[in-house]
């Protein structure tokens, strides 16, 4: 039976000292020499992206969301489909962050950083659709419960203001989960730091941390009380997500099945962003002996759980279709599968061959353990997961009750110029935090190293004896 010290050693190989970890972590961020051509490359590709978006959004806001390609009976296209695809993405960081710090997982030490940053920048892309498509994001403040002399209040039966509220706490809860645990780092590379200017800019965030009984007493339960609080709101804002369309009548969304469906979707989209990011800048990084394959192991083995949920979900939705004896429902369930006689027949079968097919290889531990497949198959779901987005939203409402209300979907350029432009986006925010600040947990890397440190010492002496 493994041992704690020799799980430890899986995560954490190889000789080191307090000061190599500092000095490999750490000058991540203070030493320029460590970004080559290929941040700079990336970082121009997102940069791209960032103008690309904010060239949509201009086009958008000088013409009305006209430009979209919603219509009647569309009314949600692109822009919902990339709203709940980012927020799933957004899930992995909380997840990682909040529940196995509660579970008291020690492998989610080397990843937790940039997932809880990652799960922040795909908020921000979520967040931007549901702004845009009021169609007049200056007045978003109508939807805060706030008096007025009109009394115009929001509708509160209605699941696009919670919305409002679960996304915006989810946002405000995350921000101050990984700042705090950013607040020793931010110390570290204070006191490392040779330029004053960099010396007083880290002072000024670390917020006056001097590594005592009483910083680190205060820091451990502002972390489990932050924990406390993002744990429920994984579970909580993707399933308010699923309302907006679980608590309509629409053929294809009257399903109580969403809420648990939807949470286990964006888990396992949130894990294959995870790994999809993890395994080039490991590489570029050279940080095979803090981010190890034991680590990859795992989020595979948690994305293989996650997609089996999913698929249970999809044949759920088939089997309730056929039980319900709704023809609504059988005719929505007909429109999806007929491949070659529906136009969007083949986004279905994309979605089963993305999400269903190619990640039950993840079964085979030569596969779990082979990088160059594990990134193909977490590009695969992140792809699937979108296709399961555009199966449900658009292609539901473009058949509902009467025929003669039919119609069909096509995005504009439009659209697929913002989408494009948030990846970018997320790309540029991804690469400036991996610029300047610490990507993985300098002290809690330090921390994983004395445990074991100790366990050599216990272990030596208990064989003198």
């Amino acid at each position: 039976m493994p041992t704690l010290a020799s799980e430890n050693e899986l995560l954490l190989p190889g000789k080191r000292t307090y000061k190599s970890i500092d000095e490999q972590l750490g000058d991540i961020v203070l030493d320029q020499s460590r970004h080559g051509k290929t941040w700079f490359t990336v970082f121009s590709i997102g940069f791209l992206g960032v103008n690309l978006l904010l060239v949509s959004i201009l086009w958008l806001l000088w013409n009305g969301i006209g430009v979209w390609g919603n219509n009647q009976p569309v009314g949600w296209g692109f822009d919902i489909i990339n709203f709940v695809w980012w927020i799933g993405i957004g899930h992995a960081g909380t997840l990682i962050s909040a529940i196995l710090l509660l579970l008291r997982q020690g492998w989610r030490n080397s990843i937790n950083r940039f997932a809880e940053a990652m799960t922040i920048f795909a908020v921000m892309c979520a967040g931007m659709y549901p702004l845009l498509h009021t169609g007049r994001p200056w007045v978003a403040y109508w939807l805060m419960p706030y008096p007025n002399v009109l009394a115009m209040w929001p509708q509160f039966r209605s699941p696009l203001v919670w919305d409002v509220f679960a996304v915006t706490t989810y946002m405000t809860v995350s921000i101050l989960f990984w700042y705090v645990g950013l607040i020793p780092d931010l110390a570290t590379l204070r006191d490392r730091a040779t330029s004053k200017p960099v010396r007083v800019i880290f002072g000024m965030l670390a917020l006056g941390w001097n590594g005592g009984a009483k910083s680190w007493h205060r820091y451990m339960h502002a972390s489990i009380m932050l924990a406390g609080l993002s744990a429920p709101l994984v579970l909580s804002v993707h399933s308010i997500v699923s309302f907006d369309f679980a608590m309509s009548i629409v053929p294809g969304w009257v399903t109580t099945i969403f809420p648990p469906y939807f949470v286990a979707g964006a888990v396992f989209a949130g894990f294959a962003m995870v790994i999809a990011l993890a395994i080039p800048i490991r590489k570029w990084y050279r940080l095979e002996d803090f981010i190890t394959m034991k680590h990859f192991d795992w989020m595979a083995k948690v994305m293989l759980a996650t997609g089996l949920i999913v698929a249970y979900g999809y044949g759920m939705e088939v089997f309730y279709a056929w039980y319900s004896g709704n023809a609504f429902e059988t005719a929505l369930l007909f429109n999806r599968v007929r491949f070659g006689q529906t136009p969007y027949s083949w986004s279905f079968w994309a979605l089963m061959l993305f999400n269903v097919v190619i990640p039950n290889a993840l079964w085979l531990p030569k596969v779990r353990q082979n990088l160059t497949a594990l990134f193909w198959i977490s590009m695969s779901i992140s792809i699937g997961m979108w296709f399961e987005r555009y199966v449900i939203i658009p292609i539901s409402l473009t058949r509902d009750f009467l025929p003669s209300s039919f119609g069909f979907y096509t995005p504009t350029i439009v659209d697929i110029g913002m989408f494009a432009g948030t990846i970018g986006f997320f790309i540029f925010m991804m690469f400036l935090f991996i610029r300047f600040l610490p990507m993985i947990n300098i002290f809690e890397m330090k921390e994983l190293w004395h445990h074991m440190k100790h366990h050599d010492k216990a272990h030596a002496a208990s064989e003198a004896h």
